[in-house]
């Protein structure tokens, strides 16, 4: 079986979809597409997934998996996110391979960023 196996899509909960392609288009510039008032799928640019209306949020405190963006630029990045409404909820740490540092998005999901420069 070629390529079975293979992580493909990711979905989040958002409790506002309009929020989180607000967010997520200014901030990373991702497109969506929008499938209905509670589902709403996203591509940001190599990497497809979506955003299902829900009140729950994902982090890592309540055992969730954690989604990790790359950039080159990590400081300019996480002035980025906070700058279009995030919350940094671990400032830039190092690790051996690069740094990393962790933020909230508006509906609460936790995402890390991370680089190796």
């Amino acid at each position: 079986m070629t390529g079975s196996g293979k992580i493909n899509y990711i979905e989040l909960p958002a409790s506002d979809l309009e929020l989180a392609k607000a967010f997520y288009a200014s901030a990373l510039g991702w497109s969506f597409e929008d499938y209905g008032p509670e589902y709403v799928a996203f591509n940001d640019g190599t990497f497809n997934g979506g955003f299902f209306k829900s009140d729950l949020s994902s982090s890592t405190e309540s055992g969730a998996a954690l989604v990790v963006l790359y950039t080159e630029e990590l400081e300019e990045l996480q002035a980025k996110l906070v700058e279009n409404g995030a919350r940094v909820c671990r400032e830039i740490f190092e690790f051996p391979g690069g740094r990393r540092f962790h933020f909230l998005d508006p509906n609460n999901n936790e995402l890390a960023v991370w680089s190796d420069k």
